[in-house]
């Protein structure tokens, strides 16, 4: 069940992503239905719900990932008049999860979390820990940060692994540490250590595709700052 405190503003949310709405009442109780495809999702208003807390959510399964993800982020352009990137409602980074999909997470208004995600391998169990230092860190960093969305949790690892002395990072590992840094700080409200974060992955001036997906949530977080 998808909740909402008021599902007026959901209706907005997911019509700004192509969806249709099929139903909408306001009484005897609030309910919305809204299609893309072959995809229904249902929501039911409640004034005392409280969206910033709430554990509610789905998967849909897509495959074509990356146009999705192109196609929401420039409806909420549209809609936000940047890509939302802290707060509720936000979209997260568009990224290949160690257990063998490419994904991304939104927060509609209602404080739901719908994971959009297509596989990319036959195999969707978690990989074994990275044994690298940094690669360790990014993985766990990115599962704290997205999966658990426990953000205090992702600062540890996260921060332990930018100040180490002992060893030190790839410029690929550097630039993803960095941008996964700046996207937890944004939305725990650090927008200042979030603009130092992204302004030294930019000073590193690697590029290539292997940090494309960082990149391009490096250009959104700096836009939504």
């Amino acid at each position: 069940m998808l909740m909402a405190p008021s599902i007026q503003p959901v209706a907005d949310f997911y019509t700004a992503l192509g969806f249709e709405i099929t139903f909408q009442q306001t009484a005897p109780y609030q309910f919305l239905s809204v299609r893309r495809g072959g995809i229904e999702l249902n929501f039911y208003g409640d004034t005392k719900f409280d969206p910033t807390t709430s554990t509610h959510g789905c998967l849909v399964g897509t495959d074509d990932v990356d146009q999705l993800y192109t196609l929401f982020t420039a409806g909420l352009q549209d809609a936000f008049g940047s890509v939302p990137v802290r707060g509720v409602p936000r979209i997260g980074a568009l990224k290949d999860m160690s257990y063998g999909v490419r994904q991304f997470l939104m927060i509609d208004p209602g404080g739901n979390t719908v994971q959009i995600a297509q596989p990319i391998s036959e195999d969707q169990r978690h990989r074994p820990l990275p044994k690298g230092t940094f690669d360790r860190a990014i993985h766990m960093g990115a599962l704290f940060a997205d999966a658990k969305q426990d953000l205090d949790l992702a600062v540890k690892v996260l921060d332990r692994a930018l100040h180490r002395t002992d060893e030190e990072p790839t410029a690929i590992q550097l630039v993803n540490l960095l941008v996964l840094r700046a996207d937890v700080a944004v939305r725990q409200d650090e927008q200042e250590l979030a603009r130092q974060l992204l302004t030294r992955a930019k000073a590193v001036g690697a590029s290539g595709p292997e940090l494309a997906d960082a990149l391009r949530r490096a250009t959104e977080l700096e836009a939504g700052l």
